[in-house]
């Protein structure tokens, strides 16, 4: 490493990390950690969950403290003791698990801890109203600034905290998957503005497990594992192969497992003219035991707010479901449950985990009863059970007594699945199941709903990334505006057909 603010290769170091360790109760996140960006780039941190790449970024943020270590900003030695001193560092945070006031309008989150003053030394409420309607107009966003967060879709706030960070003037952008919840079409609009920041100096470290995304905008790339840094690169002399190896310690030749076809003519999940306007009119679909059907479709499109109604959420205005051929009623989550529905939601962290409980709870929660005897609670096959499922999943914590909020996102993401897996319903409704998940972990979820399917499970999966459909569905069905506008057979499957019936909404 370069002395302290010296420029290198005439860029200049914005940040530079020098032996940077921290430890959790009974798990080391980071030892000894290097790093370095340069003004003007893109720095690509990649890794397995739980590699550490969340906690190095939330330091940068101060929303936790090193144990050693130094940070330099252009060249001076800082103490980051809070996101507030971040800010007034130049640092931005684009954070992957969203954590937002529901209750807060648009305007009020765009705004918080930047709020603009008026001559007596109140919130200027006047000029956010005005500034929010500008960035809403300019990133052609169908919101008003008074519109609740708690009314709005997870990716339509990962796009405002995104429009947040990137109109907001800092040196150094730190984006902890922030494609993780949106479309092809946003993503191409914010690595426009990735490029737009980088050509006025602005310095971005990006943490992605999308292989594709990462060598179109990463400059550097650095891979972390268990918490080490084990590569890094000029991302031009790297490759795809190179990086997953890195990742994983081990090679992964195919990005999804062999797919047998596996589907019975029992329909499990027949869904006839349900309708909740403005969200969607007249869907009619099914799905089959030991099928999985995919559903794609734009942000907005209403694939969410369908899985939503069928599994009690949100209430519809008309239409039928039925559940192996018998019509049921759902006007709550308990009655989708007791008719063997379950659904993995996108926001896991808001309808799938008990944050404050421990890990082993939250996976056993569904079944919890059956632990029951003679009002008994049979621990050690609780334990059993959960540790076995873990075991599948990889699941990284350090022990089944860990709470549920000191894992990572994709750790998080197991934990509702192995749930649901323990529940053993009929049909599984998953709803952006890879969200934030690496690529070793992404194959194992894969197998997982496979193996699901061969057993005789219908999946209902909702995706935004195309690749991820097509290469786990048995049937398609594509939306567009609140309305089916194709179902495709896996002979149809093409990137370009399902983005022509996701944009234009043609039969």
């Amino acid at each position: 490493m370069s002395m302290k603010g010296e420029a290198i290769g005439g860029a200049m170091p914005l940040l530079e990390v020098c032996g940077i360790s921290k430890s959790f109760p009974g798990v080391r996140a980071l030892s000894e950690i290097e790093f370095r960006l340069l003004s003007g780039t893109v720095h690509v941190l990649c890794g397995e969950n739980g590699a550490g790449k969340s906690t190095f970024v939330k330091i940068l943020d101060g929303v936790c403290q090193p144990d050693s270590g130094e940070i330099w900003v252009c060249g001076k030695r800082v103490r980051i003791d809070d996101p507030i001193t971040a800010r007034r560092l130049g640092i931005g945070m684009i954070f992957q698990e969203l954590d937002y006031v529901p209750d807060a309008t648009v305007e009020q989150s765009l705004f918080l801890g930047s709020e603009p003053r008026n001559r007596i030394g109140g919130i200027d409420w006047q000029k956010i109203r005005r500034r929010t309607i500008e960035l809403l107009n300019t990133e052609e966003l169908p919101y008003l600034p008074t519109t609740k967060l708690k009314d709005l879709t997870v990716s339509d706030i990962q796009i405002l905290e995104i429009l947040k960070s990137v109109s907001s003037e800092k040196r150094i952008l730190l984006m902890d998957e922030p494609t993780s919840a949106i479309t092809d079409r946003e993503i191409e609009r914010l690595f426009e503005k990735i490029a737009q920041l980088s050509a006025k100096g602005v310095g971005i470290i990006y943490i992605s497990h999308k292989m594709d995304e990462i060598f179109k905008i990463a400059d550097e790339i650095t891979v972390f594992r268990d918490g080490e840094t084990v590569g890094h690169e000029p991302a031009d002399t790297l490759d795809k192969e190179n990086v997953i190896s890195m990742m994983v310690g081990r090679r992964i030749e195919t990005a999804y497992p062999p797919k047998d076809i596996c589907v019975t003519e029992n329909v499990a999940l027949q869904i006839t003219s349900l309708t909740r306007k403005p969200f969607f009119n007249d869907i009619s679909f099914f799905v089959r035991s030991g099928e999985v059907v995919g559903v794609a479709g734009l942000v907005g499109a209403g694939r969410t707010e369908i899985a939503r109604a069928i599994f009690g959420l949100d209430p519809f205005d008309s239409g039928q479901i039925k559940v192996n051929g018998q019509p049921v009623r759902i006007d709550s989550v308990s009655d989708a449950i007791s008719a063997g529905i379950g659904m993995l939601s996108e926001d896991r962290k808001r309808y799938g985990l008990i944050l404050c409980r421990n890990v082993k709870e939250n996976a056993s929660l569904l079944v919890l009863e059956s632990y029951f005897k003679h009002g008994r609670n049979a621990k050690r096959a609780e334990q059993r059970d959960v540790s076995t499922m873990f075991e599948q999943m990889n699941v990284k914590t350090p022990s089944l007594a860990a709470t549920a909020r000191t894992l990572s996102g994709g750790n998080q993401q197991k934990i509702v699945l192995t749930k649901w897996l323990l529940k053993n319903q009929e049909v599984v409704i998953l709803d952006e199941p890879t969200r934030g998940i690496d690529v070793g972990a992404k194959f194992e979820i894969y197998k997982i709903i496979l193996d699901l399917a061969r057993n005789g499970k219908a999946i209902l999966l909702i995706s935004s990334e195309l690749p991820e459909l097509i290469g786990l569905s048995d049937r398609m069905y594509v939306m567009a505006k609140g309305k089916i506008t194709a179902e495709l057979s896996r002979d149809q499957f093409d990137q370009k057909t399902v983005m022509n019936f996701a944009t234009q909404g043609r039969q």
